[in-house]
């Protein structure tokens, strides 16, 4: 009868791998493990940020608010400007009046229509085209101005409305009734005489838009022969003018009284003025990058997380 050899404690257990021998180790027994993928670096990440910080400005400049220069003293003294001289920079509400119609009273920037623009001269451009290159992309990311021939004016009469100068006591009437208009700015104060004009019943989708200094200022009354030739569209409008970035000196936001009514509001300003700056579409951009990116980095890692369970 034969026996049955018993077994041996070291033939059955199984070998295990050394340190040399073991895929995980190194020659020097050291762990060859994977670390896990660190942050990229500053400046993998930098090129990117200025990505999105162009895309947001981008954003931010396009539809929802842009900074316009006063290039004149139309609007005295609401808002500062003259030729050559540091004017008012302002910024522009652009996505008010994709929810609400513009009001009398509203101060806006918008696209001079043809009648107001057929005999002027195009915007001042430079001969090298590179130049242009870049103005052009400026102006797109409010790094540059814009080099639309945009206008700054105050809404006086809404479409249907009649509008006239002026009754016995030199105001200017929309349908019959004298308008309240406490922002007028007079260049010669012992002359507050506004020139007359006849009748003009504004069009349905227009406005009839004057400045503020009302014996400096072309406007309705006189762009493109005046009448009805000198109505705005309210398709042009770009938007209405909010808040005084720049200079310092006179933050501030911009008054909006509705000059049809009869008696002085209880508030003559819309909002006080934050501290923006002449850059904010590009400002925008900058602060949102970084939380963009943190935000899509994090989602990018929750994603291969659950890629590798599903493996």
């Amino acid at each position: 009868m034969v026996e049955p050899v018993p077994s041996s404690a070291a033939e059955d257990e199984p070998e295990r791998p050394g340190p040399d021998e073991n895929p995980e180790f190194g020659k020097s027994g050291r762990n060859r493990r994977k670390k896990p993928k660190g942050q990229r670096s500053f400046w993998v990440e930098l090129p990117i940020l200025i990505v999105v910080a162009l895309a947001l400005a981008f954003v931010f400049q396009n539809f929802f608010a842009r900074v316009y220069t006063i290039p004149s003293g139309s609007m005295e003294a609401t808002l500062h400007g003259c030729p050559g001289c540091y004017g008012d920079k302002v910024l522009v509400d652009k996505i008010t009046y994709d929810f609400t119609k513009p009001s009398p009273g509203d101060v806006v920037v918008f696209k001079g229509p043809e009648a107001w623009v057929e005999h002027e001269a195009p915007p001042d451009q430079s001969s090298n085209a590179v130049v242009r290159f870049f103005q052009n992309v400026g102006s797109v990311f409010g790094l540059a101005p814009p080099n639309e021939e945009d206008f700054v004016k105050r809404i006086i009469a809404l479409g249907g409305q009649t509008v006239q100068c002026c009754d016995a006591q030199n105001r200017v009437l929309v349908d019959g009734k004298p308008l309240y208009e406490p922002y007028i700015h007079w260049e010669d104060p012992s002359v507050q005489v506004q020139e007359p004009f006849a009748p003009v019943t504004v069009p349905p989708g227009d406005v009839w838009v004057m400045g503020d200094n009302r014996n400096d200022s072309c406007d309705s009354r006189c762009q493109g022969g005046g009448g009805l030739r000198g109505v705005v569209p309210v398709s042009d409008i770009i938007g209405k003018a909010r808040v005084i970035v720049l200079p310092p000196s006179r933050w501030g936001g911009v008054s909006d009284t509705n000059p049809q009514t009869t008696s002085p509001p209880s508030s003559a300003l819309g909002m006080s003025a934050p501290g923006w700056q002449e850059g904010a579409p590009l400002g925008f951009g900058a602060v949102a990058a970084w939380p963009v990116l943190a935000l899509g980095r994090r989602f990018g890692a929750g994603v291969r997380r659950a890629v590798k369970r599903k493996r």
